[in-house]
């Protein structure tokens, strides 16, 4: 089996995705937009994660190779291979299913809580009552047409949708560990204005082990839904 991942900076790698993906046999391929935009065989990868970045999904004038992203997604979703996308890639697939992508009433930068959006059934992937995870975004999107909205925070109302029964899209982080963190911080610090929904990165980064461990172990039960009946 071949997953493949899209990432767009250096500092925002797939984080405990990427043991997930190695601890089930799979190999792992990427696409490296901030080196080269060299794409995949869309029928040679068995699961297609889009991580997130700090540009926008609709800068497709100054980064091109968005455009052939966003196609190659659309395909991905519409001929049903497992997707899964994280903040940024999210807003892209959001923008390549055709929902507009635009700056949320406020910026959500640290560890808030979502809360589910249920309960579905069936095959709707179900988040807990209420979990605190990892933010770190300024825009947002509108739900894709046909899209199930699966989780909402105080800051932000789509945080979570699932598009047919092989695509979920996350607004938040749950693939970060310490050192994704840590990474994060380091290279996005301007940001760090203190407001309601924007934590100090003192105050992210003295979160225990238990919080990474419980998001991690979350991310983990996204991934099974997304790929059971793979082998």
């Amino acid at each position: 089996m071949r997953a493949h991942v899209f990432q767009h900076v250096a500092f925002e790698g797939p984080g405990s995705i990427g043991p997930w993906l190695t601890a089930r046999g799979y190999d792992v391929t990427r696409t490296r937009f901030f080196e080269a935009a060299d794409l995949p065989d869309l029928g040679e990868i068995d699961l297609l994660v889009v991580m997130g970045g700090p540009m926008s999904a609709n800068d497709e004038g100054e980064l091109h190779w968005l455009v052939e992203e966003k196609r190659f997604a659309r395909q991905a979703v519409e001929c049903g291979k497992p997707v899964l996308s994280v903040c940024l890639g999210a807003q892209i697939i959001g923008g390549a299913m055709g929902a507009r992508v635009f700056p949320n009433p406020a910026k959500e930068i640290g560890w808030f809580p979502v809360r589910s959006v249920g309960p579905r059934g069936g095959d709707v992937f179900e988040f807990p009552p209420s979990q605190t995870v990892f933010h770190w975004h300024g825009e947002t999107f509108d739900l894709p047409a046909g899209a199930v909205r699966l989780a909402s925070s105080e800051a932000c109302e789509n945080q979570a949708f699932q598009l047919g029964r092989r695509a979920i899209g996350l607004q938040f982080h749950l693939e970060t560990t310490p050192e994704s963190a840590a990474a994060i911080v380091s290279c996005c610090c301007e940001e760090l204005v203190p407001s309601e929904y924007v934590q100090t990165a003192e105050e992210i980064l003295s979160a225990p082990a238990e919080r990474y461990a419980a998001i991690n172990g979350l991310m983990g039960g996204v991934l099974s839904f997304l790929t059971r009946g793979e082998s």
